[in-house]
């Protein structure tokens, strides 16, 4: 958060100002000024938690409401049509090893820049003691260079 703003929740004289004019004009909204003044650092995770505990909650309800064949897609229901419903298992089934391979590819090429980080991080630390020896300092403090 930018504490820079004129308006943040934390005991400012625009903040104290704004409190007593909600006040003096309409009560709740001097209570909802000193809420904010109060409990405003708390707001910017209260949405992400919101909306964390809504998915959590409908994300069970999903289970409750798939049926046997149609357990990886939720809400899924027959058209009564036997050959869309075979087509369209068919695609899902294809899109869902199609995420399952991205998501390998992806998960490869996080651990291949890992791996680069860690190499450049070794190059340069052995750069680093190569500049140091070549001064003359000891790689141990307090001990001389061999």
């Amino acid at each position: 958060m930018n504490q820079s703003a004129l308006i943040r929740p934390d005991w400012t004289p625009a903040t104290i100002a704004l409190m007593v004019l909600g006040f003096v004009v309409f009560w709740p909204l001097g209570l909802a000024m000193l809420a904010y003044i109060i409990f405003g650092d708390r707001l910017k995770n209260f949405k992400k938690d919101a909306n964390d505990t809504v998915d959590g909650m409908f994300a069970s309800c999903r289970g409750k409401f798939r049926g046997g064949r149609n357990r990886g897609h939720a809400f899924r229901s027959a058209t009564g049509n036997a050959a869309f419903d075979d087509w369209r298992d068919a695609e899902l089934a294809r899109l869902d090893e199609e995420r399952r391979k991205l998501d390998e590819m992806r998960e490869e090429f996080d651990a291949y820049s890992r791996e680069l980080r860690r190499a450049k991080d070794q190059e340069e630390f052995d750069r680093f003691m190569r500049e140091r020896r070549a001064r003359g300092q000891s790689d141990v403090p307090g001990f001389p260079a061999t």
